[in-house]
């Protein structure tokens, strides 16, 4: 059965029920974060410390705090005194974090495709065999819908990593996710890669299970490199595709959506 992430894409109307104050900064973070992975806050958006305490009804401390934290994930930076923006597009930032998913990657398949444990840390195959079920399915069963099919992706790749029993390589896997969630998302969204990615997934698991290092390692390069040749060259017609989209849908406190020529 396939997991059932939530394909929402409307956005809040009113504030939710106000949080216990010891939890203000957790919930302006995790609801500003959630703008930025649903699309509704795109790079390049701009937002003040201000319009953001205000929509949510809290003092600027919390809000200052949220974004200092969205900051330290890479998914914010500051531009002038008490103004925010969400992380413009960034090429050469992508190219550095999809180099570092493919060294990541390449070591989970090959960890995977080894003798069981190694007295270290203990391959979880059971993770591998449960990703059959989503990927090793019939056309007719696949998921049609982008933003669904982009987080079963998501998964996917962590599962691979999570799979090998090294925990810190996995928190740092899921970091890199966090930074590179956004192009993922618009290549599932806006793009046509469900198809093949489905096809993709389903020959890595096929070499893992034969623990097939070589043909296993060279799959998931191939994989992780198409995907990044689709940032490069496509992924700023959708961000203006996913602006469009969002253009009826503006959040009460974006002051700026940057529409850039890049």
């Amino acid at each position: 059965m396939h997991a059932s992430p939530d394909p929402s894409l409307t956005p809040s109307d009113s504030v939710a029920e106000e949080p216990v104050k010891a939890s203000l900064p957790e919930y302006v973070y995790a609801r500003l974060r959630e703008d930025i992975f649903e699309m509704r806050l795109l790079p390049g958006d701009q937002v003040t410390e201000t319009e953001v305490a205000a929509y949510f009804k809290v003092s600027r401390t919390p809000v200052r705090e949220a974004l200092q934290r969205l900051q330290s994930d890479g998914l914010m930076q500051g531009y002038v005194r008490g103004g925010w923006e969400v992380v413009p597009m960034d090429f050469k930032r992508f190219a550095d974090l999809y180099e570092l998913r493919q060294l990541i990657e390449v070591h989970a398949v090959t960890r995977l495709c080894a003798s069981p444990g190694d007295g270290k840390h203990v391959i979880d195959m059971a993770q591998i065999n449960a990703l059959k079920a989503d990927w090793c399915v019939p056309v007719a069963q696949r998921l049609t819908d982008g933003r669904a099919a982009a987080a079963l992706d998501e998964a996917f790749h962590q599962t691979l990593v999570r799979a090998t029993g090294n925990q810190e390589m996995a928190s740092a896997f899921d970091r890199l996710t966090d930074r590179i969630r956004i192009v993922r998302r618009l290549d599932f969204v806006y793009g046509d890669c469900v198809g093949s990615t489905y096809d993709e997934h389903a020959a890595i698991l096929a070499q893992i299970d034969a623990r097939d290092g070589d043909e296993a390692v060279r799959l998931i390069t191939e994989h992780i490199a198409g995907s990044h040749a689709e940032v490069n060259q496509i992924t700023l017609h959708r961000l203006h595709s996913a602006r469009a989209s969002a253009a009826t849908e503006r959040l009460p406190y974006v002051t700026v959506r940057v529409m850039r020529s890049f």
